[in-house]
């Protein structure tokens, strides 16, 4: 099973994510997984983002300072991957469900997380993302069909990634 929110707002699809990660954790749902933090950062005038690996200590900054007047991308592509590659091992574990915290242009381009979560949906393994209206369209074509939108809200995706547990297990 594969679920996506789609939240306006900046960082509102980052705390559901983390809220949502930290009750299922808390119920004892084994989660892989990462959920993005984003730091407000004043000399930069953008926040830093980072990603919290579930399951593990590890924090890793995926953004690049690229300097006040810069307009492109500031994802930084080895901070990824190795968030990425610490993802792929937790799969491994064959957790409940997989939180990933963004599935955005690098995952339209066939990088990032689109290999952990391909990887993930053929054990069985449930996903759950958040998508950008802008991202919606490749998401959709990714998922071929097959993803299934859950509201925004706390309550509405606690009851997906329950059901898709049970789901997995049965």
């Amino acid at each position: 099973m594969l679920g996506y929110v789609i939240a306006e707002g900046r960082g509102v699809a980052d705390t559901l994510l983390a809220e949502t990660a930290q009750t299922l954790r808390a119920r004892g749902r084994i989660v892989a997984g990462v959920i993005q933090i984003n730091r407000e950062n004043a000399r930069a005038g953008r926040c830093d983002m980072d990603l919290a690996v579930l399951g593990h200590d590890h924090v890793l900054r995926i953004s690049q300072n690229l300097g006040p007047h810069a307009r492109g991308c500031r994802l930084d592509p080895t901070g990824l991957e190795q968030a990425v590659g610490l993802v792929e091992r937790a799969l491994e574990a064959r957790p409940q469900l997989l939180i990933v915290n963004k599935f955005g242009k690098t995952e339209i381009e066939g990088r990032g997380f689109r290999r952990a979560i391909g990887h993930a949906l053929a054990e069985g393994i449930p996903v759950l993302t958040a998508v950008n209206a802008a991202n919606r369209d490749g998401f959709l074509t990714f998922s071929e069909g097959l993803a299934e939108s859950v509201a925004p809200q706390t309550g509405a995706i606690l009851d997906w990634c329950e059901r898709a547990c049970a789901v997995a297990q049965a």
